[in-house]
Parts: C-alpha cells; sequence; structure tokens
C-alpha cells in the first residue's frame, strides 16, 4: 500500500515538472507561439493591433511586423498607410504630399518652395506653394498665364498690381486675408514685417511648365536694348544695371503705399483683395467649428479658384460629403487629420495628414475629414478650381429621399432614417 501511495505522489510530481518545462519552452516575446502539449496548459493571450507602434498588424492577427529598413517616424505619422482602416479596399493613387518633402529655393530676400503636378500627378487642376519674405523684399514684377490665388498666415504684405484697363490697387493685408490676380494681370508683392509668409495657389497643377510665369527683368534681358531704347524713350545705357540673372525674390525697401492711376483703382467688384480678417465669420452648421467660403458669390473677381478656409474643434468631423464641380485640393496648416476617399466600385482608401500637407481628392469622390487630435483645433484651406464652393451632404441627401427607399437600400429600422437631420451639419461637434 505504502508503495502505490509513493508511485502516485512521484506521477503527480512528474506532472507538474513536465507541465514547468513546456511553459518555459515557449519562445519569449512570441504570444503567437503555442507547442502542441502547451496549447491546453495555459490561456492563449489575445492579440493587440500594433498600427500605433508603426508596425502593420491588426488585432485579429493579419500582417507582421516589419523587418526591413522603413522610415519609423513616418510609419508612426501614417498609421492607415500600414493598414489600420479594415474598409480600405482596392488600389487608390497616392493623393498626399507634404511641402517638407519639396525643394527649397533660396533667395536673397527669402524663400519659396512648391508642390506641382509632377510631386502629386493626381492633382491637375491646382498647383500651390509657401513662400516667405523678409521685410522690404520684392516678389519681383510679373504675370502668369493662369490665375493666381494667395493666403497671409503669417505677417502682412502689400499687393499692387495693374489690369488690361490701366486700373491699379495697392493695398495691404493682414494674417487670414485673400487675394486674386486673374489670368494674365501684372502684379508684384512686398513683407512688411520683419517676417512674412503666405500660401500661393494656381488653377493649373502644371505650373512649371515653360510659359506659365513671366518675369520682368527675364523679359527686358532678352530683348535688343535699341528696341528697349526707342519703347521707353530713353537712353539704351538705363537697362546697362538690369538683372542679367532672374532674382525672383529680391531684398528691397518698404514701399510708398499708394500710386495714383488716371483711370481708377481695382476696387468694389474689380478688387483683387477680399480682407477676411476684417469678416465676421459664423460657426458652421454642427457646431464644429467655423467654416468661411470665399468665392465669387462674395469675392465677384474670384472666377476660376473658389476657397474654404475651415477651423474645426479637436475630434470634429467634416461631415460625409463630394463636390460636384470640382476636384478639392487641400492644405493643413495645422493640427492632425485623418481623410478615406471613396472612389467607387468598392475602392476606397485612408490618409492621415499633419501640418503642411497637402492633398487632392479626386472630382466627385466621397471623404470625410476627421480631427484626430484631443487638444488642437485642425486648421485647413479647400480649393477647387470652379467659381464657387459646392458640397452634396450624404446625410441631407438621405434625409431628404424618401425613407422607405433608403431604409430598404441600406437595410437600417425606418426610424432611423425618419431622425436623419435635413440640414447640412459641414462641422460635427464631439462635445456632449
Amino acid at each position: 500500500m505504502l508503495k502505490l501511495i509513493d508511485m502516485r505522489v512521484f506521477a503527480i510530481a512528474l506532472f507538474f515538472v513536465v507541465v514547468w518545462g513546456l511553459s518555459r519552452a515557449t519562445p519569449v516575446g512570441d504570444p503567437g507561439f503555442e507547442s502542441r502539449a502547451g496549447k491546453h496548459l495555459r490561456p492563449v493571450l489575445s492579440k493587440r493591433q500594433e498600427f500605433n507602434q508603426g508596425e502593420p498588424v491588426s488585432a485579429d492577427g493579419k500582417g507582421a511586423r516589419i523587418l526591413g529598413g522603413t522610415n519609423k517616424q513616418l510609419d508612426l505619422q501614417n498609421p492607415d498607410n500600414l493598414g489600420a482602416q479594415s474598409t480600405d479596399n482596392g488600389v487608390v493613387p497616392n493623393l498626399k504630399w507634404s511641402f517638407s518633402d519639396s525643394k527649397v529655393r533660396l533667395f536673397p530676400g527669402g524663400w519659396v518652395r512648391e508642390q506641382v503636378i509632377t510631386d502629386l500627378p493626381s492633382s491637375h487642376d491646382i498647383a500651390a506653394a509657401q513662400q516667405h519674405l523678409k521685410k522690404g523684399a520684392l516678389r519681383e514684377l510679373h504675370w502668369h498665364r493662369v490665375a493666381e490665388w494667395g493666403y497671409v498666415y503669417a505677417g502682412s504684405i502689400r499687393v499692387a498690381a495693374v489690369d488690361e484697363k490701366g486700373r491699379n490697387q495697392v493695398d495691404t493685408l493682414q494674417v487670414g486675408d485673400i487675394w486674386y490676380f486673374p489670368k494674365g494681370q501684372a502684379h508684384t508683392i512686398q513683407g512688411l514685417d520683419d517676417e512674412n509668409e503666405y500660401l500661393l495657389a494656381f488653377d493649373d497643377g502644371n505650373f512649371d511648365a515653360t510659359g506659365t510665369t513671366f518675369n520682368v527683368d527675364d523679359w527686358i534681358t532678352h530683348t535688343p536694348k535699341s528696341i528697349l531704347a526707342k519703347n521707353f524713350g530713353v537712353d539704351e545705357s538705363i537697362f546697362d544695371t538690369v538683372p542679367q540673372k532672374d532674382p525672383y525674390i529680391a531684398k528691397g525697401n518698404v514701399s510708398k503705399p499708394e500710386i495714383d492711376s488716371p483711370y481708377g483703382k481695382l476696387e468694389g467688384n474689380s478688387s483683387y483683395v477680399y480682407k477676411l480678417s476684417q469678416k465676421d465669420v459664423p460657426p458652421a452648421p454642427g457646431g464644429g467649428g467655423t467654416l468661411a467660403i470665399v468665392d465669387s458669390t462674395n469675392f465677384p473677381i474670384a472666377t476660376t479658384i473658389a476657397a474654404a478656409v475651415v477651423n474645426l474643434e479637436p475630434g470634429g468631423l467634416r461631415e460625409l460629403h463630394w463636390h460636384p464641380n470640382a476636384e478639392e485640393w487641400l492644405y493643413f496648416h495645422q493640427g492632425t487629420a485623418r481623410a478615406t476617399i471613396f472612389l467607387g466600385g468598392a475602392i476606397a482608401r485612408t490618409f492621415d495628414f499633419s501640418a503642411g500637407d497637402t492633398a487632392v481628392f479626386p472630382d466627385n469622390s466621397g471623404h470625410y475629414i476627421e480631427n484626430t487630435s484631443k487638444t488642437e483645433r485642425l486648421i485647413w484651406i479647400e480649393l477647387y478650381k470652379s467659381d464657387r464652393v459646392a458640397d452634396i451632404s450624404l446625410t441631407q441627401w438621405l434625409a431628404l429621399t424618401p425613407p422607405e427607399i433608403v431604409a430598404e437600400t441600406l437595410k437600417i429600422p425606418r426610424d432611423v432614417v425618419d431622425r436623419l437631420k435635413k440640414e447640412k451639419q459641414r462641422l460635427i461637434s464631439t462635445r456632449k
């Protein structure tokens, strides 16, 4: 009897030794590994997504960690590129570019960096640039074969322009103000504060193409001096000091603010300037921020570039919508954002954005924009190659369609359809 008890004690002890040994044999740091024997001896750890760690690993076990070369900071900034949204599907071309990826061109009076169609091939309608001017510095006298649109976000500037009728405008712009120079109109820009910076946009994605920008000193140095002398009624030697190399942004002194034209001023509906900084912008429908529209309805001269300046609260949402009249080009000035672009045919892709990024949403594509920060407001600018800003709200469309049709199409309860808002909720607040 004693021997039988000893054998049982030995068997129990051996069992626990085996269990302990198997648990020690499981590879450290690999919670997905389970030996055949150990599978039933301890609970399986639940998997966690690793997108916020910059790794393409989903909660359901799909994907794996990146083992090759990668830019970890970019991976962390773009979790949706790693597959974070399971609703993404199909192939969507890149719709995003950062000004930080653009080559900066340095000049004595400042700098410029561009985003053109060679940087973002999906942006057919709009090209853009950030431009910086020191105090007194001049973007030299020039004109374009395309329209120019600008928004001041630091400092103050002076614009001067003349139209084909000889009317002129010399005006000072502060932060938040906008200008628009129609195709072919002669103009210049000067910095007034110690440091000044603004966003430029043009209604052609291929802005760097030959024959787009015409600088006055470049033209003069490539015209025979005998012709210049005859044209201006002066001696040929006057033009010996004209810069041989296009200065683009030159040093200068702050100019006098006014010069009269016998043909009158560009003012009223002909004005090239819109003082948004002086406007009272009401809260947008939905209560999540402000959306200031500047297009030909309130800025008549702006017939080819329509704009919206948007300020969205933390966690807020620019509602699901699309634009029936043009591509949407965007510049993110402050904050972080997420947007999913739906191209039809079960094709969609989500992008992450931060300050300095630009983007383009294809003509008529469905999308939203979400402020992903819990503390910081999201500020961006929307531009359209159009005379007006136009959007169609998904919620409003469904709310104004016979409810039985909506309920049957989406297979959702009728009472849910009845509660949909009939008014656009452009910026949706998440505040309780």
